[in-house]
């Protein structure tokens, strides 16, 4: 793929879904849950976000990490799974999430060729702090930008405009990266350089906002900036 990003001071990643594996917390309790174990982890996913969208229209915000809790409670009632042991596990994995294999590597290229890398995510601080260390990926990376600080979630364009505002650079040379096609489009609405790291083959939103490249991962990111 030819270089399509021109004039680009800064990356910033979305965290779950683009650096770490959502699913990874309940792929690693296949034992506990058994069969139904991918079906958590989907239901999981998509009440998350449901219900970031949600409470943001409601003006209702509380912090990442209880909607993901109220989302897990909601997926493990749906599918008629009652432990208590399980979900306090879970939680505790989705401070952990595995970062996808490609991601270290693909930080490093990025700081060999001398550009600034942060992360913005509806996450809060303490969450995502404590993935990145335990990725070993805090060295990589200059800023880690919470939607805490405005408490409301993406894709609203506070949020982008929190990036430009925290890394004091004009919204068109961020090039920012999400696996998420409704953040896609919010992010490139908003002004931002946008690439789609498009890990789940899913079809574009017919929603305002284009991304000017598409990966399957993040192994052909720096390449791509050239």
């Amino acid at each position: 793929m030819s270089n399509q990003l021109k004039d680009v001071g800064v990356c910033v990643f979305d965290a779950y879904g683009t650096l770490f594996d959502v699913v990874a917390a309940a792929a690693s309790c296949k034992d506990e849950i058994g069969d139904k174990w991918a079906d958590l982890a989907d239901l999981w996913r998509t009440k998350q976000l449901n219900y970031t969208w949600l409470r943001s229209l409601m003006d209702e915000y509380v912090g990442f990490w209880q909607v993901t809790e109220e989302a897990l409670d909601f997926a493990l009632e749906t599918l008629d799974i009652s432990d208590s042991s399980l979900k306090k596990k879970l939680m505790g994995l989705y401070e952990k999430l595995d970062a996808y294999p490609e991601v270290k590597g693909m930080l490093w290229d990025l700081k060999e060729k001398g550009i600034r890398t942060a992360i913005l995510s509806n996450g809060t601080e303490r969450m995502l702090w404590s993935a990145v260390r335990n990725a070993g990926i805090n060295e990589y990376l200059e800023e880690v930008i919470s939607v805490e600080k405005l408490e409301i979630f993406k894709p609203h364009p506070a949020v982008y405009q929190l990036a430009v505002s925290e890394l004091a650079i004009s919204p068109e040379r961020i090039c920012f990266m999400s696996s998420n096609a409704w953040d896609v489009a919010g992010a490139a609405n908003f002004g931002f350089q946008v690439v789609w790291i498009n890990r789940f083959g899913q079809k574009a939103e017919r929603l305002p906002g284009e991304p000017v490249a598409e990966l399957t991962d993040l192994k052909g990111l720096a390449a791509l900036i050239g």
